[in-house]
């Protein structure tokens, strides 16, 4: 497998997971909350930040009616129009550039989802080190042509695609000119539950297309990303917003700052955990030998007297010999007198 560098960052089970704030819409059409959440992320120790670069033209068409209109009442975004829904949500492209040099600034990775290729024209501008391309666009076999011939890595999220559009996806890809793949397990319901994310398909993705693979998750908290870890997960994206009270298109399956810092923490700690196929004792374990249990002598012993249960007892620390040998003394006289305390051991008969 190719090793995968994003953004100067090595992506791997070598490496502790790359963690992705997704800004999307939180913003609220407000840049100076734009760069708060940029500010926040980098806080909560995130190591990149993705916008989303379309506008509602180049995403639908302007028609409220028919299949331009959300009427599912499952939806969070019930009774609006993709076009209205997408001028609410987008990042205006001449915020780009300031949200971009913020992320710089503060240490973090900063990139973007385009939507069209107008987009990665724009992107390039601003020298993205890599693209992503969402769930709904992994069909879009064009718009990853596109992304994939500037030679830029490429993340593509997989929600919906059933296993022969994700070969297509992939191969179309590779033969653009994509050198550098991360796959995201993705599941595309906001939110979307647990028992829907399917996270053993992570190893079997990476098997299968030979390639990084990672989470996109919209669920909330975050066990599941936590538990993409211990799979293979070498990204994990999760949408951020600097508090849920303040609303926005994403909001209600964001993480806020400490989570997010939560996520971080906790997502590296199972990286460290899993470590390699281990039954040799470490070298801090060493040191704990002693709290072992051990053969002891339990009451004052005088020579020639026979050790029995009585004055014989398994018990910590582990200065005496292995429990296994208890058998070995039970019946047999004592050589030598022996108090209470004393670790049992063979010259003792």
């Amino acid at each position: 497998m190719r090793e995968i560098q994003l953004g100067g960052r090595k992506v791997g089970r070598e490496y502790p997971p790359l963690i992705i704030a997704e800004m999307s819409g939180n913003h609220n059409q407000s840049l100076e909350a734009a760069l708060s959440i940029v500010d926040a992320a980098a806080e909560a120790g995130a190591h990149a930040l993705k916008l989303q670069t379309y506008t509602a033209d180049l995403m639908t068409l302007n028609l409220e009616h028919g299949d331009f209109h959300i009427g599912d009442p499952d939806s969070l975004w019930k009774g609006q129009s993709l076009y209205k829904l997408y001028e609410q949500a987008y990042t205006p492209w001449e915020w780009h550039k300031p949200i971009f040099e913020r992320c710089r600034q503060k240490g973090i990775i900063p990139f973007s989802t385009p939507f069209h290729r107008k987009a990665v024209d724009y992107l390039e501008q601003l020298d993205v080190p890599f693209y992503k391309i969402a769930s709904f666009e992994n069909n879009d076999i064009p718009l990853i042509q596109y992304a994939a011939a500037t030679g830029k890595p490429l993340i593509i999220s997989t929600g919906m695609a059933t296993l022969a559009e994700l070969e297509e996806t992939v191969k179309a890809a590779r033969e653009a000119g994509c050198t550098q793949l991360v796959l995201l397990k993705c599941t595309s319901s906001y939110p979307a539950t647990p028992a829907d994310s399917n996270i053993n398909t992570i190893p079997h993705m990476r098997e299968l297309f030979d390639c990084e693979v990672g989470l996109s998750d919209h669920t909330l908290g975050i066990g599941v990303a936590v538990a993409s870890v211990a799979l293979g997960a070498s990204v994990i994206e999760k949408h951020f917003t600097l508090s849920r009270a303040d609303g926005g298109v994403d909001a209600a399956f964001s993480l806020e700052p400490e989570e997010m810092r939560q996520l971080v923490s906790e997502s590296e700690r199972a990286w460290q955990a899993m470590g390699k196929i281990c039954y040799e004792r470490t070298e801090k374990e060493a040191s704990s030998l002693k709290f072992r249990r051990s053969l002891y002598i339990s009451q004052d012993m005088g020579a020639g007297d026979t050790l029995s249960e009585e004055n014989v007892r398994i018990v910590r620390p582990g200065y005496g010999l292995a429990p296994k040998y208890i058998d070995l003394f039970l019946g047999k006289k004592v050589s030598k007198a022996a108090k209470a305390g004393t670790p049992l051991s063979w010259d003792i008969l």
